[in-house]
């Protein structure tokens, strides 16, 4: 089992940024592609961006490509998404999720999620 914990979140004004966190226990993820999606409020969850195992790949977005960057220090155990150029719409509850197999776009692929933290882009 693997228990994420997000963190970071919170009230910006457009144009800001904000680092997200997502610390896991339980296992090493480091073997682990991990993910972030986010879900607005009467959306579905929808990917943000991806990374695997050493961080030799990373996926986006096409809405985040350019402003939002995935990283991953394997030997904390936690991922990361620096998020620039906040825009309202950018506005959700952000998750990080472990991928357990399939399509690494959708959240049906990833086996663990964490809680969410809240990000508010006021405009």
């Amino acid at each position: 089992q693997v228990q994420l914990v997000e963190s970071g979140g919170g009230l910006v004004q457009a144009g800001g940024s904000l680092r997200l966190s997502c610390a896991a226990s339980g296992r090493t993820i480091s073997t682990y592609t991990m993910g972030w999606f986010r879900q607005a409020p009467g959306k579905e969850r929808e990917f943000v961006a991806a990374i695997t195992w050493f961080g030799e790949n990373t996926y986006y977005a096409d809405s985040v490509k350019g402003r939002f960057t995935i990283s991953r220090d394997n030997s904390k155990n936690t991922v990361y998404l620096q998020m620039n150029s906040l825009k309202p719409e950018d506005t959700a509850v952000y998750y990080c999720a472990v991928f357990t197999g399939g399509d690494i776009y959708y959240p049906q692929s990833y086996g663990y999620w964490g809680q969410g933290t809240q990000v508010t882009v006021s405009s």
